[in-house]
């Protein structure tokens, strides 16, 4: 059975590293939302969007990634901020492709750990911005917790490798 295995949090509560480590793990595809934004940011794509379709455009790039890949019969793990109402769409769209859907979203309680990784990270991502703090205390009003099924992980106090390893057993594969 294929799986899509989205990771969702704040910007530096570890979401990036799992996906990728768990994509690795997995043998399937990580699907990065800033990645996708990076690539149309230089084209101006993005230039003069509202929110609300900058988000839409954001989440259907994604799905649209997801289905191509439950179409071949495939997982895939995505790495982006969602909501109740965008996992609702995408646990629709597993069930209809007979596969899972398994979500982790991930936080970091100690606030000084989170805001040091939000300040000292790199990510190098062509096209696109590194965040500051001040984005994610914007991210935090518009995304708030998760409430449909999903693991949560505090990746203040969990190793990258013990996390996975919960990861993998949340998602099936381990």
């Amino acid at each position: 059975m294929s799986t899509v295995l989205v990771l969702t949090g704040l910007p530096g509560t570890g979401k990036s590293t799992l996906a990728d480590r768990a994509a690795m793990a997995l043998g399937a595809p990580s699907f990065a939302g800033d990645w996708l934004l990076g690539a149309l940011a230089p084209h101006g794509v993005l230039r003069g969007l509202d929110r609300p379709a900058y988000l839409r455009m954001y989440h259907d790039l994604l799905g649209t990634l997801i289905t191509r890949q439950l179409m071949l019969g495939q997982s895939a793990v995505v790495d982006c901020l969602v909501d109740d109402a965008v996992l609702t769409r995408w646990r629709a769209l597993t069930d209809e492709h007979g596969a899972r859907l398994a979500v982790v979203e991930c936080r970091c309680a100690d606030v000084e750990v989170h805001r040091r990784r939000v300040e000292e990270r790199v990510r190098d991502i062509p096209g696109w911005h590194e965040v500051d703090w001040a984005h994610v205390e914007r991210m935090r009003a518009e995304f708030p917790p998760l409430t449909v099924e999903h693991l949560t992980l505090d990746t203040a106090t969990t190793d990258v490798e013990a996390a996975l390893d919960r990861v993998l057993a949340y998602a099936g594969a381990a």
